[in-house]
């Protein structure tokens, strides 16, 4: 199964990209998955009712979502509450809180790559500067969970349903072990499609200088979250043509941004419609050559160029297309990097050959930052 995550800066018509690249890829023949988190309904009057052929609609019920997963927490430690006197909450007493929709869009995300008889899942993404933070959340969340709440650290394991027997309620520790390993296990399941080779993010944009400069940033996030952006769409091109100078300058300027984005990466134009595209006619004439996805190649990884012999060092590539010096910063601790990359930041675990090393430098070329490595000699193997 193929994954396209499609997201761009506010108002770039990402709906209308999602909705005709889920058309596009259905006329073909492809049993489509088109997946919204987008609250109302700004797909039926696009897609109409009934849906096309080999076309289905899933939307995300971040309300709902909320309420049922708080419902359930309350239900696991219901014990718990009760001893200290607590009472639980009715179901519509709940009312979403910030970063309810990212999770249920998430969950939403899951289960989607994992309905049966689907070819392609089109995913309709919030504004990329929220889309780039929703698609960090599980690495994320699985990180602090790790450091909070360590599964080593469960000490006295044997002992817990004996003290849990003469108290009468489970141990509030074990309650809360247990809790974390199934938000881990949802987290890493959330994880594997947003990390597969099958899935790749396609960023929507009308060019221009403000287009290009989120485009930039938004990319440089995805990337320090190693995720490839495959394409970009630039939409709502005015004709070359245009016998109106104001409309002709537009023009000018649209296919300026849209030649820069193409030297780095593969580009298809839609053309503006004149009016707000509604129904399956419109969308049939934005189709493109290049809107139905090819199954994506293997996504860059992080490698780690093996230079001892030459240089006395070892260099973690870190593809960042788009950065500047100024973007960036690091900071080792201990067996991990802090990485920044203009607004964005991640912590990562070094591979284990660096772990044993000190960091010795870093320089940016290409979109790539080398990070150089000396070996300790306290850590390193000895060769005789």
């Amino acid at each position: 199964m193929h994954t396209l995550l499609i997201t761009g800066p506010g108002g770039a018509g990402r709906t209308t990209v999602a909705a005709a690249t889920a058309l596009a890829a259905a006329r073909r023949g492809h049993r489509v998955l088109l997946l919204s988190g987008d609250p109302g309904d700004p797909l039926t009057p696009l897609l109409g009712d009934p849906l096309p052929p080999g076309l289905r609609l899933a939307r995300v019920d971040s309300g709902r979502e909320f309420r049922d997963e708080l419902v359930a927490l309350q239900e696991r430690g219901s014990a718990l509450l009760g001893m200290v006197g607590a009472r639980p909450l009715a179901a519509e007493e709940f009312t979403e809180l910030p970063g309810a929709e990212e999770f249920a869009l998430l969950r939403a995300l899951r289960r989607a790559a994992a309905a049966p008889g689907t070819d392609l899942v089109v995913v309709d993404l919030p504004p990329l500067h929220r889309a780039v933070t929703t698609l960090a959340l599980p690495a994320q969340l699985r990180r602090y969970l790790a450091r909070l709440l360590p599964a080593e650290k469960q000490a006295a394991r044997a002992l817990r349903p004996v003290l849990a027997q003469l108290a009468g309620v489970p141990m509030p520790a074990q309650w809360l072990y247990e809790a974390a390993a199934r938000w881990d296990e949802e987290l890493a399941a959330v994880q594997a499609v947003v990390e597969a080779d099958t899935t790749e993010v396609r960023l929507v944009a009308e060019p221009g200088p403000a287009a290009s400069d989120a485009l930039r940033l938004g990319r440089l996030g995805l990337a320090l979250q190693q995720l490839d952006v495959r394409t970009v769409v630039a939409n709502r091109m005015v004709p070359r043509d245009c016998a109106d100078p104001w409309l002709a300058g537009i023009a000018a300027q649209q296919e300026k941004h849209a030649a820069e984005w193409a030297a780095d990466l593969p580009v298809v134009p839609l053309a503006h419609l004149g009016a707000d595209p509604r129904g399956t006619d419109d969308l049939d004439r934005l189709a493109a050559d290049g809107l139905v996805p090819q199954v994506p190649a293997p996504r860059r990884a992080w490698t780690v160029e093996d230079r001892l012999a030459a240089d006395g060092v070892l260099v973690w590539v870190v593809p960042l297309p788009g950065a500047v010096k100024s973007d960036l910063d690091l900071v080792r601790r201990g067996d991990e990097l802090l990485l920044t990359a203009g607004p964005h930041r991640r912590i990562v675990p070094l591979p284990s050959a660096l772990r044993r090393c000190t960091v010795s430098g870093a320089a940016l070329a290409d979109g790539e930052l080398r990070i150089r490595f000396t070996p300790d000699p306290g850590l390193w193997p000895r060769t005789h």
